[in-house]
């Protein structure tokens, strides 16, 4: 998944949490900055494809439909978060859900994504992200369309990617039934795109600017093994509504809220 990032040293993890009401925000313990070894044994990857690991998946157990409480994107639905970097430097990310799909090389339909991002209201990426359904309700991300702008001109397409060609394998953005210490991949196409992630909680609370969340959002950490700075981000989802927070930790500050979330008709 393409990102937007402020290089900084090790980021004050319970000031960034502290801001939005997280629960436990001062007890750090909770939110390493690294992966220990006890964390890595405890592990459970129910099924879930992890690292390079190759995955044959049926189209035929996909639909477009995604309904998983943690995910849901509707045709229609319009998010809008502010991105807020260590330097005040603000972003503005609209994700709108479009009544478009796509049939990725893998042969799987999927819904399309349509995410722009401004600054200062220009634009600086707009990007076109691919997701399906299985039966089981995970949520499956099949690559995306990335582009970055300077001026009005596209200076690149990194981090662009689809699963089925040279070798992109697809991952999975939300499980179908997550549970503490769940590990998957997010994407996998070698050297662009290998982000993993880990389900850290199921109980915690947050504010944004969109709503205050009392109970059960899940919380999950996110690295990448491309990231030579330590990438490490923690994102925050309330069911029946979706990512509502996302903070970087290590390799970066950035803060991305949720601040309007407008529901579609499908």
């Amino acid at each position: 998944m393409t990102r937007s990032r402020v290089l900084v040293g090790g980021a004050a993890l319970a000031i960034l949490f502290g801001a939005y009401n997280v629960t436990v925000v001062n007890d750090r313990s909770r939110f390493p900055l690294t992966t220990t070894a006890a964390e890595a044994s405890g592990e459970r990857d129910a099924g879930l494809p992890r690292g390079s690991e190759l995955v044959r998946l049926d189209p035929a157990d996909f639909t477009t439909r995604i309904d998983n409480p943690y995910f849901p994107i509707r045709p229609g639905d319009r998010r809008v978060y502010r991105v807020i970097d260590s330097e005040g430097l603000r972003q503005r990310n609209l994700a709108t859900v479009t009544h478009e799909t796509k049939v990725v090389a893998n042969g799987i339909e999927a819904r399309v994504v349509h995410t722009v991002v401004t600054e200062r209201g220009k634009r600086t990426e707009d990007n076109r992200a691919w997701y399906s359904q299985d039966g089981e309700g995970n949520v499956w991300y099949l690559g995306e369309e990335a582009r970055e702008f300077e001026n009005g001109e596209v200076t690149t397409t990194k981090g662009s990617w689809e699963a089925g060609v040279d070798g992109a394998q697809p991952g999975v953005i939300m499980p179908a039934g997550p549970t503490v210490g769940l590990a998957y991949r997010q994407e996998y196409a070698k050297g662009i795109a290998e982000d993993r992630a880990k389900v850290f909680s199921l109980r915690e609370r947050v504010e944004v600017p969109f709503q205050r969340f009392r109970r059960r959002v899940l919380l999950t950490k996110e690295t990448s093994p491309l990231d030579e700075r330590g990438f490490l981000d923690y994102k925050f989802y309330a069911k029946g509504v979706g990512l509502v927070l996302g903070v970087e930790v290590s390799g970066g500050s950035d803060r991305e809220e949720l601040v309007s979330f407008r529901r579609g008709r499908g």
